[in-house]
């Protein structure tokens, strides 16, 4: 049984979270934190469900510490969400040092425990944890993880609809980072799947940008906030696993040498009791994909540097 924090659990992606976190049968202690107020409601609500873990609330800088102390997973979906016409860097000046301040807390209060990171850009905010706990003296890129999950799930959702596969039995390797033409669906990888060029095409698309279809279709109400929820969920359960001895695999953007120029970047990563133990290859992909991962190295190079220099020139 372990100890997860929920960091920005108020919010729109926080709040479902923190419900998904308060019923999953391996946490034990549930401790939500925010800066706003409401979110010791929050925490009284999610308490009374009727599942085994002990929920607490944290509110603003005094509690964060408390809130982190001896964590195992902190899952981190803080900071603002995208509107219409926002693009994930838009987000940056006002996530970057969300993070960062985040980062120096766990630095403190949970040096060991394995991070979860949703907060946007996470092409550039996994970087900017990464050297803001180098900085520090506790960096361990075998438990820094960004959080890619709802590329997959939305890969798995788009391709079984489009080839009528069963969602369940349905994987689509998705790889890259976690923004727009970073995130590339490895279509030619999927078993017995047979899609026209106009097909691949589409979904690719649709995979790359379906947050923005989210964005959009929310008229201004926000961004991916339940299927992020669940993805991110789906994420801790699988690094709660881990902790209990199991062999687990799962796509995360992580520190790697699999791409030459990409100092982070997602494919399948094996995870232990102490944390990654092992980075898995791509794969073979055909031309189609070998042209638009190279196509993608540049923009997720510069996206990752600039998470780097924010630290770095603050």
């Amino acid at each position: 049984m372990s100890t997860v924090a929920v960091v920005g659990s108020a919010g729109g992606i926080g709040q479902p979270l923190a419900m998904l976190m308060k019923l999953n049968p391996l946490v034990s202690d549930l401790r939500l934190y925010d800066v706003v107020p409401v979110n010791k409601g929050v925490a009284a609500d999610v308490s009374h469900i009727a599942t085994p873990a002990k929920c607490s609330g944290y509110v603003g800088d005094d509690e964060i510490l408390d809130a982190l102390a001896g964590c195992d997973v902190v899952v981190v979906p803080a900071g603002v969400p995208r509107k219409p016409g926002m693009t994930r860097d838009d987000l940056f000046n006002v996530n970057a040092n969300i993070v960062k301040t985040i980062a120096e807390a766990c630095s403190k209060a949970c040096p060991n425990a394995f991070l979860a990171i949703i907060s946007n850009p996470v092409n550039s905010t996994v970087p900017i944890i990464a050297e803001t706990l180098k900085a520090k003296g506790t960096y361990d890129p075998k438990k820094l993880f960004g959080v890619t999950t709802l590329d997959l799930q939305r890969a798995r959702t788009f391709v079984a609809e489009n080839q009528g596969f069963d969602v369940n039995s349905t994987c689509v390797n998705v790889i890259g980072g976690h923004a727009g033409k970073t995130i590339l669906p490895l279509l030619s990888q999927v078993t017995d799947a047979k899609f026209s060029d106009a097909d691949r095409d589409a979904l690719t698309h649709r995979i790359m940008f379906g947050g923005d279809e989210v964005v959009k279709a929310k008229a201004g109400g926000g961004s991916a906030t339940l299927s992020m929820a669940y993805a991110g969920a789906e994420f801790a359960d699988g690094l709660l696993q881990a902790l209990q001895g199991e062999d687990i695999t799962m796509n995360a953007y992580v520190e790697s040498t699999i791409v030459e120029g990409c100092d982070f970047f997602s494919t399948p990563v094996s995870i232990g009791k102490e944390g990654i133990t092992n980075i898995h290859p791509i794969g073979d992909i055909n031309d189609y994909e070998a042209k638009l991962l190279e196509e993608m190295k540049g923009d997720l190079a510069s996206q990752i540097a600039k998470g780097v220099d924010f630290v770095k020139s603050a």
